[in-house]
């Protein structure tokens, strides 16, 4: 039977023994489909302390949080990534031997269920390894009392309330911290399993064991923070999603087997990162700039444990693959902490056609009114009917699939017969169905008329819609269940700090003239400066920033608010666009607020992760002063 034992405030608790010096941490998975390889490699090596991953992201809660919903009426549903135990299993007896620890959020909505799962696995192996694990991040039954009572959740990307989102929740997660984790490790955890805690929290939690640091330390907390930022994609920060790929690592024949990164987090929070020694890619300023300017929303970067200030970080190279990071500010954390709110949506679908050469506007009209008039009234029972076209065909192609582009309709419905209408036997070849309306007119469509042939899409797949709010640190039940059996309640931090919704915003302080550097060339935005975008519910964030410091006035001048929406062009939706700058690091921050269509788990764009925003804007023309284009592109 679990015991309940106090929660024992970091300095005054269990030592973390004798160590000195640094944590050495290794970051091994930054998702569910990461490479499988990172855990088994990284085993091997027995400097390092830690190892940690990230595999939950806005769509796998979706998921495993409908199937943690679904339970009562199929006992067969898991909600926890398994991936994690075929990663972990041929690692176990390495991690045994070097005495290593393993903190992962790979538990997402049942923990305890993986929890068990691996500690049968290490029994297996014949080691001794500990596995403790920790829940509070469910908190779908007081978001439904609070809801029910009128809390109205504001969306952190549109600020609208819950009640304007217009669909039933299912399930509510919460975003924990890494204090949990540190009193697991403090309690002797050799594994701890989490739900959803803060992507970065692992290397909050292992920092502050390792260091025994206290709540408090806001300035080593928010370097665990930054670092757990930096680390906890894997391979984004060792040469992935790296601008300038072409130079550095394809033409370099490195860009293959990328190494996972490593940070080496010192007894006062600065750390250093680097990567695996035996292995590809590369740690330098450029692609730890463009990792820390990922997926964040203005100079403040929250957590549940501390805040930190982002807009004074620097970089400094201290040899081959090793970036030392400084400038990091710490503040309180705020009372709230981020909760992820699932809806189903219904029954998504889509039907893809192929069209090439002249007249590619008229075919797509004409695509469209002939499957419009085959839907009818039907029309009227779909929430989203789209009809896209992805690429252009230039003058005078020199191949057919140059001058061919890809017309998508996309369709989302509540109405499950009408979008799977056709994918059971015994239905009437005459029932109306999505996939019959867009394919019927084939015979009367446009020259050269060709759809997909694999149909499979054209059947509706369930779809879940997802809303991000804040919700009281206070109203979680944070608990640590240690392997012996005991229960441990985490509580609240007690030192916070109410932040405005709306963060600092501005153009940049006295912009110069744009033809100060003299003479110009016409060329694309990304052949002198390199970024990176992504997603973070439906806001898009995207950092922009260049190689030298006399560059940085021409780009800070350049970017202004009102230049973004010019080179956004058809895709500025108006909403409201956030700017700041961090100007040790040559960057420039912009968050586009609510412009992903719903985000992730809904969207009907093919960027539905935001992260080709910025490869979109890289390739818009502007004068670059001809001074520095001179100087070799990207």
């Amino acid at each position: 039977m679990a015991t309940n034992v106090p929660f024992s405030d970091q300095k005054s608790g269990q030592s973390n023994g004798n160590r000195k010096g640094v944590l050495k941490i290794a970051g091994v998975s930054g998702g569910v489909f990461d490479r499988f390889r990172a855990f088994t490699d990284l085993a091997k090596d027995a400097s390092i302390h830690v190892l940690f991953g990230d595999w939950i992201s806005e769509i796998s809660m979706t998921f495993r949080g409908n199937e943690r919903a679904t339970r009562a009426l199929d006992a067969e549903q898991t909600a926890f990534e398994m991936s994690f135990v075929a990663m972990l299993k041929p690692a176990i007896k390495d991690i045994a031997k070097n005495k290593q620890k393993v903190a992962v959020n790979a538990g997402s909505c049942d923990p305890e269920a993986l929890a068990n799962i691996v500690q049968q696995l290490v029994k297996d192996h014949g080691t001794n390894l500990k596995v403790s694990w920790v829940t509070g991040d469910d908190v779908t039954e007081k978001f439904m009392a609070m809801f029910e009572n009128g809390e109205t959740f504001p969306s952190l990307p549109s600020d609208l309330s819950i009640e304007q989102w217009g669909q039933d929740p299912i399930c509510a997660q919460a975003y924990l911290g890494g204090v949990g984790i540190a009193e697991a490790l403090r309690h002797g955890a050799d594994i701890v399993i989490c739900g959803r805690v803060a992507d970065a929290a692992p290397v909050v939690g292992a920092a502050m064991w390792y260091h025994n640091w206290g709540r408090e330390d806001f300035t080593q907390l928010a370097y665990a923070l930054v670092a757990g930022h930096l680390l906890e994609c894997s391979s984004y920060v060792t040469g992935g999603y790296y601008t300038g790929f072409k130079k550095e690592l394809l033409f370099a024949n490195n860009c293959t087997n990328l190494g996972f990164p490593i940070g080496e987090i010192e007894a006062n929070g600065e750390f250093i990162l680097t990567k695996e020694t035996n292995a590809g890619g590369i740690v330098n300023i450029r692609t730890v700039t463009a990792q820390l300017l990922y997926e964040i929303q203005g100079p403040l970067y929250y957590n549940s444990d501390v805040t930190a200030r982002f807009d004074g970080i620097k970089l400094t190279n201290e040899g081959p693959n090793r970036v030392r990071v400084t400038g990091v500010v710490g503040l309180p954390p705020p009372p709230t902490t981020k909760i992820g709110i699932t809806a189903r949506g219904g029954w998504q679908a889509e039907v893809h056609f192929f069209l090439t050469g002249l007249d590619i506007k008229e075919k797509v009209e004409l695509v469209k009114q002939q499957t419009l008039e085959s839907m009818g009234d039907y029309q009227k029972e779909f929430q989203t009917l789209t009809f896209n076209v992805t690429g252009s065909v230039p003058t005078n192609p020199k191949n057919q699939a140059s001058a061919t582009v890809d017309l998508r309709i996309f369709a989302q419905s509540r109405n499950p017969d009408l979008m799977s209408a056709g994918a059971h036997k015994g239905v009437a070849p005459d029932t109306p169905s999505f996939g019959k309306w867009c394919i019927e007119n084939c015979l009367q469509g446009y020259p050269g008329g060709t759809p997909a042939m694999d149909l499979r899409q054209s059947v509706g797949k369930p779809f879940f819609e997802y809303w991000v709010a804040l919700f009281p640190q206070d109203q979680i039940d944070h608990k640590l269940h240690v392997f012996d059996g005991k229960t441990i309640s985490v509580p609240p931090p007690t030192n916070t700090q109410v932040y405005p919704r709306q963060q600092d915003s501005y153009d940049t302080s006295s912009p110069l003239l744009l033809d100060t550097w003299g003479g110009t060339v016409r060329a694309p935005l990304g052949h002198i400066v390199h970024g990176r975008s992504g997603d973070k519910s439906s806001d898009c964030n995207l950092g922009l920033f260049v190689r030298n410091a006399d560059e940085w006035d021409w780009l800070r001048s350049l970017l202004s608010i009102e230049k973004l929406r010019e080179l956004l062009e058809e895709e500025d939706t108006g909403k409201k666009i956030d700017r700041f700058e961090i100007p040790a690091l040559f960057a420039v921050h912009f968050l586009l607020r609510d412009h992903l269509d719903r985000g992730a788990n809904s969207s009907s764009s093919y960027d539905i992760l935001g992260k080709n925003v910025c490869e979109y804007v890289r390739c818009k023309l502007v004068d670059i002063p001809k001074v520095f284009y001179d100087r070799g592109t990207i």
